[in-house]
């Protein structure tokens, strides 16, 4: 089961919907004008669409089994106490006293331009269920991040 955000399961549901009535129909259009193109053996264009068919579905496939298996979290539901789904955290680092702010979002949601990180990333699984004035290390790819909480909300 995974929880995500009613934004994120929204946005989920409109890719899959994109997908199937738009990118679908399009890739099975043109494998049908390259099927009348003729000889199937050495036809390029026939066996492009059929691998670009085949990829369509494979995501298809993966965002519906998402959506299965998705619980939508009331955020009024959340307390703002500790780290958790869905906390938007002001935090420190202490390194060179750089403020940042992430929401904790599914790895399905992450967008770090939007300021969401995933709860399966380094930083998220450190910041899971510390409260406002703790001081984590995450070990990062470039080393080690020394950052304190500043603030908790949902």
């Amino acid at each position: 089961m995974e929880y995500m955000s009613q934004e994120g399961y929204d946005k989920l549901v409109a890719e899959l919907r994109q997908l199937e009535s738009v990118e679908l129909p399009r890739v099975r259009e043109a494998i049908a004008e390259a099927r009348d193109k003729g000889d199937l053996s050495e036809n390029f264009e026939y066996h492009a669409a059929k691998r670009e068919q085949s990829r369509l579905l494979g995501r298809i496939r993966f965002k519906q089994r998402v959506l299965e298996h998705a619980r939508v979290l009331d955020a009024s539901l959340l307390r703002s106490g500790k780290v958790q789904l869905l906390s938007k955290v002001e935090m420190t680092n202490l390194a060179n006293n750089a403020q940042m702010t992430y929401m904790l979002v599914n790895p399905h949601e992450a967008n770090l331009r939007e300021g969401k990180i995933s709860i399966k990333s380094p930083i998220g699984e450190a910041l899971l269920g510390k409260q406002t004035g703790d001081v984590v290390e995450v070990r990062v790819p470039v080393g080690m991040l020394k950052l304190r909480i500043d603030s908790i909300s949902i």
